[in-house]
């Protein structure tokens, strides 16, 4: 029996205060919203939990504040089966939140990163040892861009395989790019990386995966587009879709799987995970991936 991937994510830990509306207010404007919930979330750990509920064995490197949030949230991780002994508490700064709106069948998002930007390139230089004994190191750009490039940089110094989430968007060093295995951007932020990126794009497209939402994936063999189908299925919340496919695509790296099959399977845990509200509760088991995949939707 194969032993269990090893995955560490180095990233934002976040609450999510999730307001529900039949509209979004406009400005100025005040309107009744349906329900409110709180809900453990930030991609770092949206992926940590995606991954861990996949079956692998995951280490999550990130930063709380010294708060109720962020006992409740080290605490969510750990009752995710996720090592999160590495999720530092910081005094001087609050946890992070994300304040969502669900609204007109999609969501809007406003991230104060509070503790997330106190994780420096000093920080996961302490864990050298740790991201070394990992089969996939899984980045995200909601921490600072000094850390994740320095996680990076280690991951490839022991050659272990980097799957980057360029989500929020922004200009990426050729460096980052460099060390980096897999880079997932969605359309939008691939139309980005293309028009900031100075170098040879042949080899910047050789490292995407360029999600579609349920159209599926685009990957790239010597420049020439594949898509990887989606599946269709009736949506209850896209939050956390994205961190839903990155979770079950580094797990499937480190697996050996290909990149075809990795992002198959990938897919359907995209799709499963919107089946639900929230998006560290809508994240779905293997067991559950595997009887969707047996449906053949």
């Amino acid at each position: 029996m194969m032993n269990e991937p090893v995955i560490t994510v180095i990233g934002s830990i976040n609450m999510d205060l999730v307001t529900e509306s039949d509209m979004r207010p406009k400005a100025g404007e005040t309107l009744l919203g349906s329900h409110f919930s709180m809900i453990p979330g930030g991609k770092g750990a949206n992926q940590a939990v995606a991954a861990a509920r996949l079956g692998a064995k995951v280490n999550m490197i990130g930063c709380v504040g010294d708060d109720l949030f962020g006992e409740q949230l080290t605490a969510n991780l750990k009752k995710e089966g996720i090592a999160a002994d590495y999720v530092e508490p910081v005094t001087h700064q609050q946890t992070g939140i994300a304040a969502i709106t669900l609204a007109e069948g999609d969501n809007s998002i406003i991230v104060v990163p509070g503790a997330n930007h106190d994780l420096s390139a000093d920080h996961i230089s302490k864990f050298e040892a740790l991201i070394a004994e990992s089969d996939v190191v899984l980045l995200q750009l909601e921490i600072p861009l000094e850390a994740v490039v320095k996680a990076a940089e280690l991951a490839k110094k022991h050659r272990v395989k980097v799957v980057l989430n360029p989500a929020p968007i922004q200009g990426l060093p050729d460096q980052l790019i460099n060390s980096a295995d897999l880079i997932t951007p969605n359309e939008h932020e691939y139309d980005q990386l293309k028009r900031d990126y100075q170098g040879d794009l042949q080899v910047l497209k050789n490292k995407l995966v360029v999600t579609k939402g349920g159209a599926g994936t685009a990957i790239f063999k010597n420049g020439k587009e594949t898509i990887v189908p989606g599946y269709a299925i009736s949506v209850v919340d896209t939050t956390g879709a994205g961190d839903a496919f990155n979770g079950a695509l580094a797990v499937q790296v480190a697996k050996g799987a290909s990149l075809e099959e990795a992002c198959r399977s990938a897919n359907a845990v995209g799709a499963l995970a919107v089946t639900k509200l929230g998006a560290q509760s809508g994240m779905p088991t293997a067991d559950e991936v595997e009887a969707f995949l047996k449906k053949g939707v």
